[in-house]
């Protein structure tokens, strides 16, 4: 694994998965193997691995990492919901895309590139579910020596850089609402969202939407001078402590009877999210696997980013400057979470050695009292060191099978009961 195995493995997996379109019966039977052959080999090294006390001290801030992504998870599908209810399914339906240069650059190239080139293109080699594996992949590598130590240290910067990342894209896309790439999306995927605008848009949007005059004039008195006429109400659902996002989510009778029902069908939304999220986290993705690892792989995984770019614009599930911006909000944002783990070499001196040095010093300059005094520190140091792993042999054993059981049952829950991970 040292030497590049990690990297087979990892393109292993992306050719094996596509063997989906190419020769199902196969694929049906490589991938069980593929699998089997990656767990048997975690299994067995997990036996020698020497790094389990630096995985208890990663535990907690890997959890609170989890715990925080799933909290801009659910403030995200918040955003989500509302940006695509407050306008109403008629404004969906009438607003055409905006203009995409960047699309008009790909229909161009099909033009001009080679039939077989064009469909490596359009091929669906690589998705979000790849990306989450291979980084799974990546910090199950720990118990190889491939990846430096420890395994959730790298995950918990992995975790956090995504929670911030997709905090950050929710406020981006709920502060300016952009019409969708697909038209059609919000009539298919939202069809119990009221046809008419939120009040508020009602008020402060719908009056000025389509007169320059009218816009110029709200410019001259800085205030929503028009009479928008009676408002055309809406449903309220009764949520209990949580009636207010009614307000927002702006439910149907069918689909009142749950908040968090509701938001589960949010999706990806039927509005331009920008940026995209999928390429947040294939970037991140790349950008762990090149510090961590490094080598021909990394290089392969950024193809992969750029290929997964340039089909997320072809097949309009984004405008080309969402790609753009989550790749460099991706880099930027991994680059200042180093402080969380880091591939980087760090020494730094423990107690006894900080002793040590103080106890030379003290011998060179004749001071017996301060070298006596030292000692016993020395004593001490090396009494509590030795209790402290009696305790950790004691618990390491436990917190290795429960970190590896749980970790793999998270993975295997994830990937079958979802779509994309």
């Amino acid at each position: 694994m040292t030497r590049g195995g990690l990297g087979i493995a990892a393109m292993s997996y992306v050719a094996i998965d596509y063997m989906r379109y190419v020769s199902p019966v196969w694929h049906s039977r490589l991938m069980p193997v593929l699998w089997s052959v990656l767990a048997i080999a975690v299994v067995t090294r997990v036996l020698f691995y020497k790094h389990w006390s630096k995985e208890l001290r990663a535990a907690i801030p890997f959890l609170g990492s989890v715990v925080f992504l799933l909290c801009a998870l659910l403030f995200e599908a918040l955003c989500v919901r509302s940006v695509t209810a407050v306008l109403g399914l008629d404004w969906h339906r009438e607003t055409p895309p905006l203009p995409d240069t960047g699309q008009w650059f790909l229909l161009a190239l099909n033009e001009s590139l080679p039939g077989t080139i064009v469909e490596i293109l359009r091929a669906h080699i690589i998705g979000l579910h790849h990306f989450l594996m291979l980084f799974i992949m990546l910090g199950f590598s720990v118990a190889f020596d491939s990846v430096k130590a420890p395994g959730l240290g790298l995950g918990a910067r992995y975790i956090f850089t995504m929670g911030v990342g997709r905090l950050l894209r929710a406020i981006t896309f709920v502060s300016t609402i952009l019409p969708s790439a697909r038209p059609w999306c919000a009539s298919a995927r939202f069809n119990s969202v009221p046809s008419h605008p939120h009040r508020w848009a009602q008020k402060y949007y719908v009056p000025y939407a389509n007169d320059p005059a009218a816009i110029r004039q709200l410019l001259h008195w800085d205030a929503a001078y028009a009479d928008p006429g009676s408002y055309i109400g809406d449903y309220r659902a009764d949520w209990g402590s949580m009636s207010f996002l009614s307000e927002f989510l702006r439910p149907s009778y069918s689909e009142g009877s749950s908040w968090f029902a509701l938001l589960k069908k949010a999706g990806g939304g039927c509005n331009d999210l920008m940026y995209s999220g999928h390429m947040l986290v294939a970037v991140l993705t790349a950008m762990a696997w090149t510090e961590a690892y490094g080598g021909f792989s990394s290089a392969m995984i950024w193809l992969f980013v750029a290929h997964s770019a340039q089909r997320e614009i072809r097949e309009r599930h984004h405008y080309t400057v969402d790609c753009i911006v989550a790749i460099y909000v991706g880099i930027l944002l991994w680059k200042m979470t180093g402080f969380i783990w880091s591939a980087e070499r760090k020494t730094k001196q423990t107690k006894l050695e900080k002793i040590q040095n103080s106890l030379i010093h003290a011998a060179k300059d004749g001071d017996m009292e301060t070298v006596r005094r030292l000692v016993e520190e020395i004593e001490l140091s090396s009494r509590v060191e030795k209790q402290s792993n009696v305790i950790s042999n004691r618990t390491m054993t436990v917190f290795a099978c429960a970190t590896v059981i749980t970790t793999l049952t998270i993975v295997i829950l994830a990937l079958t009961l979802t779509s994309d991970g």
